[in-house]
């Protein structure tokens, strides 16, 4: 008699180990590409312009003169930190004090600065970015700019205020460019003086500016006196020239007269008007005109030495 025999195992699936194999295969092929573009992007940082990139490997600075635009590095092991290297202002609200002992209240100080890019290194090595303001500018800019106060009187800071910017700030230059800060400019924005000295220097300026105005006046009328003397001495010496030049034409005509001696009454036929004269005389000027047909009245003489002839009448007398 055969035997019957029951299993009690679960009937397996087919297809299933085949199904969990490609599942996993799939998991793994994620997660490989997860980690490529991480580490892609990992590979590349990003400086903004007008910052350059300082790149740190395990602490340690490699480059640090990243430029902007897209670089390089080993993703998870170089750090890219971006400094600021456009120009950058500090300013800074003090007091002073002037030769002649005048106080400069509220004496408010600006310097225009940046980094030096092939001096980064250093920076950071021996400032820090961080402690530039706090190390190097706090305690320079305020001394140097009351030490040159000081050293002038209060007028002279008020006349010449242009003068001690530039050297306050050629002297910042010579103590901060070996830190790798460059001085690119530096203005004092405030002097205030207490009121009875601003008084007394507005008053001296405007006294001074009167005394320029005066001056300016005195020297036009100096120039116009001068100007009308040299007009004079052009008119005199004119009219020199232009008697020169007749005495000189007399002389040329009298010396041509003393040649041609019947030049004049060749002058003479040309101006006669075709009127014969009334009177005939022996005089210089022989010409007179008489004033009636009377034979009686007077003849008026128009020249000297004329000649009173009464006309008389002419007989003729037949063979």
């Amino acid at each position: 008699m055969s035997e019957i025999h029951f299993s009690t195992e679960k009937p397996r699936a087919s297809g299933g180990n085949f199904d969990g194999k490609k599942a996993g295969r799939l998991t793994l092929w994620v997660v490989i590409a997860v980690v490529l573009l991480t580490v892609l992007f990992n590979a590349f940082t990003i400086v903004n312009e007008g910052y350059v990139g300082v790149q740190y490997r395990f602490g340690k600075i490699v480059n640090s003169g990243l430029s902007a635009g897209l670089n390089l590095k080993i993703p998870f092991i170089d750090q890219i930190q971006q400094i600021d290297t456009r120009e950058q202002q500090y300013e800074v609200i003090t007091d002073a004090y002037t030769s002649d002992t005048q106080n400069v209240d509220e004496l408010r100080l600006k310097l225009t600065y940046r980094y030096d890019q092939g001096e980064m290194s250093d920076i950071i090595r021996n400032t820090g970015v961080v402690n530039v303001e706090a190390r190097l500018l706090v305690p320079n800019v305020a001394k140097i700019s009351k030490n040159a106060i000081g050293k002038i009187k209060a007028e002279e800071l008020v006349q010449s205020r242009a003068e001690v910017q530039t050297a306050i700030q050629r002297e910042l230059s010579e103590v901060l460019q070996p830190n790798g800060i460059i001085v690119t400019a530096f203005a004092i924005e405030n002097l205030k003086f207490d009121s009875a000295f601003e008084s007394s220097i507005q008053a001296k300026v405007i006294a001074a500016q009167d005394a320029l105005r005066m001056k300016n006046k005195t020297a036009e009328r100096e120039e116009e006196a001068k100007q009308k003397v040299i007009a004079a001495q052009a008119d005199a010496d004119s009219k020199k020239i232009s008697a020169e030049a007749d005495a000189k034409a007399i002389e040329l005509i009298q010396t041509q007269l003393a040649k041609s001696p019947g030049y004049i009454d060749y002058l003479k036929i040309i101006g006669w008007n075709g009127v014969l004269p009334q009177v005939i005389g022996d005089g210089v000027n022989p010409f007179v005109v008489l004033e009636s047909s009377s034979y009686n009245s007077t003849p008026k003489a128009t020249g000297t030495n004329a000649t009173t002839v009464v006309p008389t009448a002419t007989t003729t007398s037949a063979n």
